[in-house]
Formats: structure tokens, C-alpha cells, sequence
């Protein structure tokens, strides 16, 4: 099978290349001697890739910390399962499917991939593979972000940082959905992007003043730094801040700071494509290239205003 590989960490998305991989054998996922159990085989029609994963130590080693390259990077997937392991529950053999493969086996940027399970959640049929591929990681993000970390309610308010990037866009619609107020944080480019996107505020990061928005009920942080650190301030007693950006550098005054890492989510993973599927979410795709010019599409000459997603099959 066709596949994109890395094998040196500092050359980042420019020392990725594509190249022939052996496709997974089926044969061994489905015997007791070669299964690990709950896995699935997927056939890969469209892959999403998130700009910092080549930073992440789980792209280079396995779960004992062994060195696993050439590793396929690659952790949003759509595509349709070819093949099921034991323990392979609530899946079958031609379904059409999306969500995150695990962090330390090969990814998604390839022509199959192996995935548990239970990482997976049927995709619609009037889904489009590329949505799912584009949502999965970002809609998830936004979703625990908001609701299982940040537990917000109908009539708060929350900032969104971001508001017109992948995870940002999300997080500002789920949220508007939700009944809350959103103010979302961005370039001065991105101010109509973001508001079509639910912010009901904008603040220019260039040129307003952050605080000048007053206080928040939840702080959506994609950035750290700086602006993780001024927005503590921002957030009344009794609120959060959830950051996605690592460990928060600062804590509210009588709040909570957190962060946290996504994980993938059957239900959620449905909750999204509903909400995708009867127009209540829509995807911020910026390109969509063919795995044979994923290599140029992902180290683009200019900046891309939205997730790049990766078209395996037509």
C-alpha cells in the first residue's frame, strides 16, 4: 500500500515521504496467534493531520517507548472497514466509518489502517468521507473541551480562542448550540470567519484588548503563552479554564485551570455526525489533497485557513 512515512524528528512535515508499506495482514488480525484484540483493518478514504503531532514523543515510540520508525502519521480517519479482529464489537465488514486511531501505532495517512474498535463510530452514508476525516479530531476536541472538562450550561459565557481555526470553529458552534454567549479570539482576518462560524463577539488579538471583555464563564484555550495567561484573569469564581495548549501557566481566582488530551468517543463521535449531518455543524476545511501531493499539501508555501484533509481514494 501507498503510505507517508517520517523518520526524522527535526526535519518535521518536510522529511515526510511516500512510500510502499506492506498492506495489514488480515489473515494474522483474524487468528487468535496474530489478533490484538478489538482491533479493525480500515480501508482509508480520507485522513486529517494535526500540525504539531511530529512534536509528540507518541509518534516515535510504541507504548513501552520503543522506537517504532518509520512511523505513518496520521490520526483522523474515514473510510470503511475491510476486516475485524476478536473483540471487535459494534462493527462489521463493509461499514463506513470515522474517529482517532491510537496515538503510538501507525496512523492514518496511508491506504489502510488498523484501528480498535472502539475508537470508530459509524459515519452516515450522506456523510461525506472528507467531513468525517475533517471533524473527527477537532469535533471531538471542542466537544470534551466544552462540555466534559468545561461543563458548560445554557446562558454562560465562554471564550473561545481560536474561534475561526479547526478546534476553535467547533467549540464556537457546539457552544452556540448549547445556549451559551460566545466570544471568540482571533486575527483581524479571521473576524468574519469566526462570526459565521456563531461567535456573537469578536476580539482582535492584534489590536483590542483581551481584557476589556470582562469576565467569562469558561475559557476555550488553543494558544498557552501569553494569552493563556492573561485569559486566567478573565474567569469569574466558580469558572474554568481548559486549555488543549498544555498545562495552564496560570489559575483563576477562585476557578479552576485544566488541561487535557482527546480521546475518542463512540457516542460523541454520533452526537457529531447527527449534528453534521442535519447541518447544525459545519466543518472548516481549508484543501483537500490525493495522498500523491500529501507531501506538498501539508508544508504549503502559505499559511491555510483551515484543516488540510487528505483524500486517499476519490
Amino acid at each position: 500500500m501507498k503510505a507517508i512515512v517520517v523518520t526524522d524528528r527535526a526535519a518535521g512535515t518536510a522529511g515526510m515521504r511516500l512510500v510502499e508499506r506492506p498492506d495489514p495482514d488480515t489473515a494474522r488480525l483474524a487468528s487468535l496467534e496474530g489478533a490484538n484484540y478489538g482491533d479493525v483493518v480500515v480501508e482509508v478514504h480520507a485522513s486529517g493531520f494535526t500540525g504539531d503531532e511530529l512534536d509528540w514523543p507518541s509518534t516515535w515510540v510504541d507504548r513501552l517507548g520503543r522506537d517504532r520508525t518509520p512511523t505513518i502519521p496520521g490520526h483522523e480517519v474515514a473510510g470503511v472497514v475491510t476486516a475485524l479482529s476478536y473483540g471487535a464489537a459494534g462493527l462489521s465488514v463493509g461499514q463506513r466509518v470515522f474517529g482517532l486511531t491510537d496515538w503510538t501505532r501507525d496512523g492514518t495517512l496511508a491506504e489502510y489502517t488498523v484501528v480498535e474498535a472502539r475508537n470508530l463510530a459509524p459515519l452516515p452514508g450522506d456523510v461525506d468521507f472528507t467531513v468525517g476525516a475533517g471533524v473527527a479530531m477537532t469535533g471531538l476536541t471542542a466537544w470534551q473541551g466544552l462540555f466534559e472538562h468545561g461543563h458548560l450550561l445554557a446562558g454562560q459565557s465562554v471564550l473561545v480562542h481560536g474561534a475561526a481555526g479547526g478546534v476553535g470553529s467547533m467549540a464556537a458552534q457546539l457552544a452556540r448550540e448549547a445556549g451559551a454567549y460566545v466570544i471568540g479570539t482571533g486575527r483581524a482576518a479571521h473576524r468574519q470567519t469566526a462570526l459565521d462560524f456563531g461567535v456573537q463577539e469578536f476580539v482582535d488579538l492584534g489590536n483590542d484588548t483581551l481584557e476589556d471583555i470582562g469576565g467569562v464563564d469558561l475559557v476555550f484555550d488553543v494558544f498557552g503563552g501569553d494569552i493563556g495567561r492573561r485569559s486566567a484573569g478573565l474567569v469569574r469564581a466558580g469558572g474554568k479554564l481548559v486549555s488543549v495548549a498544555g498545562p495552564p501557566e496560570a489559575q483563576p481566582k477562585g476557578g479552576l485551570a485544566l488541561d487535557f488530551v482527546v480521546v475518542s468517543d463512540r457516542a460523541q463521535l454520533g452526537e457529531i455526525a447527527q449534528r453534521v449531518r442535519h447541518g447544525q455543524l459545519r466543518t472548516h476545511i481549508g484543501q483537500v489533497a490525493s495522498l500523491n501531493d500529501a507531501v506538498a499539501a501539508l508544508n504549503p508555501a502559505e499559511p491555510i485557513s483551515g484543516k488540510t484533509v487528505i483524500r486517499v481514494r476519490p
